[in-house]
C-alpha cells in the first residue's frame, strides 16, 4: 500500500484555483483538506492525480461509474458519436434509443424526458406533481438530499429546519413541509389531509442511505399517496441500476408515479431523466392549440437534453448493466467489504459499524457520550435515525478522508463509498490495509472511542 506523500503539483493547482473558481472548486463536496484532488486520468476502479498518485476510486464520479472509469464499450460509443457531432439542438435517433432502453428497465418508466442532472430531475418532477394535482405542498424528510434548487435545499443537512443556502428567498419552506421519516404514524396523517401534490424520498434513506429507511416506510407511502391522490416520486439518483437493472423499485416491487433518474443512467456523461405514468408525462405535450400550450402544459427547456455523447453513454452502460452481472459483482466485493470493515472495527474495539446495500457502504462512529454509555455492544449503536447518523463530528470526518486520501483511498461525502464492477480483491486488500492505519491513528489522536 502505497502513502501519497508529493501534492506539490496539486498545492500549485489549489493556488491556481483559488484565483480563477469561484469558490475555489466545482462543487461543494470537492473542498477537502489539505487540498482538493487534481486527477489527470482515471482506469476502471484506479485514478492518478496530477502528482502521479494512484488511488482505489471509491467516489466512482459521485457514484455514477458503476462500470468504473474509462469503460471500453461506454468511451468506444461515445468516440462513435462524436464523430458525427457534439450537439444538434435537435432530437435524434440515439435519444430515442436512450428513452426505449430507460423504458424497458425501470418499472414505473410509461415515459422519458430527459434532464441534464439529478437536481433538474428533482427540479421537474416536483413541478410534474403540482401541475397534475393542482396542489402546492410538498412532503419531503430530513436527511434526504434532492439538489441543489429552492424547494429542496433545505432539509438535508443539520439543522435541518433552518434554510440550506444563502440567497433563498425564505419561501421555499412555506410550501414543503419537513417530516422524519421514522415518523410513519405522522407522515400517514400527514397524507391524509389530501393536501400534498407530491411526497419525494430518497429510496434508501437520507444522504444515499447513510440513514436506511425504517421498514415499511415505502409500502406505508405508496398505499396512502394513491388513496389521497398524491404523487409519490423515487428519488433514485444513486440508486437507479444500481441495486437491480430495474432500480431499487424493482428490487422491492413498488412502483413509484415518478422516478427521478440520473448518474448512471448516463454513463458518467451529463444527464439525468424523469420517468413516470403516461398520463403524468402528457404534461409536458405541445397540442398546438395556443391557448393549452401557453396555460395548460408543463413548461421544460434544457439545451442539452438527450445530448448525443450521454446518449451513447447510456445506451453503452444500460447494455452492460441490464444482465445483472455487473451489479452482482460489485454488490459481492461489497459484501465482503463491509463485512471485512466490521471485523476490524470489532478487532479494534472502536464504537462503530459499517453497512450499506448492494454496491455502497457506509461506516458510522459514535462519539455521544450519552449513547456510548447506555453501549455495551456493537450491535446496541445501530440506529437509522439521521440526526445522529449524520450528526458526527466534522472535524472527525474531515481527518478520516484525509488520513484516508494519504492511504491511497478516496471516497464519497461523509465516510462511505460506492464500488463498480472493475473493483477487485486486490483493492479490498489495499483498502483494508489503509483503513487498518487510517483507525489505528484516529484511535491514537483521540477521534474515536472504544467501547471496551
Amino acid at each position: 500500500m502505497p502513502t501519497i506523500s508529493n501534492l506539490d503539483k496539486t498545492r500549485s493547482c489549489f493556488l491556481r484555483a483559488q484565483n480563477a473558481l469561484g469558490g475555489q472548486v466545482g462543487h461543494d463536496l470537492r473542498s477537502l483538506a489539505p487540498v482538493p484532488f487534481y486527477i489527470e486520468r482515471g482506469k476502471g476502479s484506479r485514478k492518478w492525480d496530477v502528482d502521479g498518485n494512484e488511488y482505489v476510486d471509491f467516489l466512482m464520479g459521485n457514484a455514477a461509474l458503476m462500470l468504473g472509469h474509462a469503460f471500453p464499450a461506454v468511451v468506444e460509443a461515445i468516440q462513435e458519436a462524436v464523430s458525427s457531432g457534439t450537439h444538434f439542438g435537435n432530437d435524434h435517433p440515439l435519444h430515442l434509443e436512450w428513452a426505449e432502453k430507460v423504458q424497458q428497465m425501470i418499472p414505473s418508466a410509461e415515459r422519458v424526458r430527459f434532464v441534464n442532472s439529478g437536481t433538474e430531475a428533482t427540479l421537474l418532477a416536483i413541478r410534474l406533481a403540482r401541475a397534475v394535482t393542482a396542489r402546492r405542498k410538498l412532503l419531503r424528510f430530513a436527511g434526504h438530499f434532492h439538489g441543489w434548487h429552492d424547494d429542496v435545499v433545505h432539509g438535508f443537512d443539520r439543522p435541518f429546519d433552518k434554510s440550506g443556502s444563502l440567497g433563498v428567498s425564505g419561501n421555499e419552506q412555506r410550501d414543503v413541509v419537513l417530516a422524519v421519516d421514522s415518523d410513519l404514524d405522522g407522515i400517514e396523517a400527514l397524507l391524509r389531509t389530501n393536501e400534498f401534490a407530491g411526497v419525494i424520498v430518497e429510496v434508501t434513506g437520507a444522504s444515499w442511505g447513510r440513514a436506511p429507511l425504517p421498514d415499511g416506510l415505502l409500502e406505508m407511502l405508496r398505499r396512502e399517496t394513491t388513496a389521497s391522490g398524491t404523487t409519490l416520486i423515487f428519488d433514485e439518483v444513486i440508486a437507479g441500476f444500481r441495486f437491480s437493472p430495474g432500480g431499487y423499485q424493482q428490487r422491492i416491487g413498488i412502483t413509484p408515479d415518478l422516478t427521478c433518474l440520473a448518474k448512471i443512467v448516463a454513463g458518467g456523461m451529463p444527464g439525468g431523466a424523469v420517468v413516470g405514468r403516461e398520463d403524468i408525462m402528457q404534461l409536458l405535450v405541445k397540442t398546438g392549440d395556443p391557448e393549452h400550450d401557453r396555460f395548460g402544459r408543463v413548461c421544460h427547456f434544457g439545451t442539452f437534453n438527450g445530448s448525443p455523447l450521454s446518449a451513447a453513454a447510456g445506451l453503452a452502460t444500460l447494455a452492460e448493466i441490464d444482465n445483472g452481472t455487473a451489479l452482482a459483482d460489485a454488490e459481492q466485493l461489497a459484501v465482503r467489504l463491509r463485512d471485512e470493515l466490521n471485523g476490524l472495527l470489532a478487532e479494534l474495539d472502536i464504537a462503530g459499524f459499517a453497512y450499506g446495500a448492494a454496491s455502497l457502504f457506509h461506516i458510522y462512529f459514535e462519539t455521544d457520550e450519552r449513547q456510548l454509555s447506555d453501549a455495551s455492544t456493537r450491535d446496541d449503536l445501530v440506529t437509522n435515525d439521521p440526526e445522529r447518523l449524520k450528526g458526527m463530528p466534522a472535524s472527525l470526518v474531515s481527518r478520516y478522508q484525509e488520513l484516508l486520501r494519504l492511504a491511497g483511498i478516496d471516497l464519497m461525502s461523509g465516510t462511505g463509498g460506492a464500488l463498480s464492477s472493475s473493483h477487485s480483491e486486490a483493492d479490498i486488500n489495499w483498502a483494508l490495509d489503509a483503513w487498518r492505519e487510517t483507525l489505528t491513528t484516529l484511535l491514537d489522536e483521540g477521534h474515536l472511542h472504544q467501547l471496551g
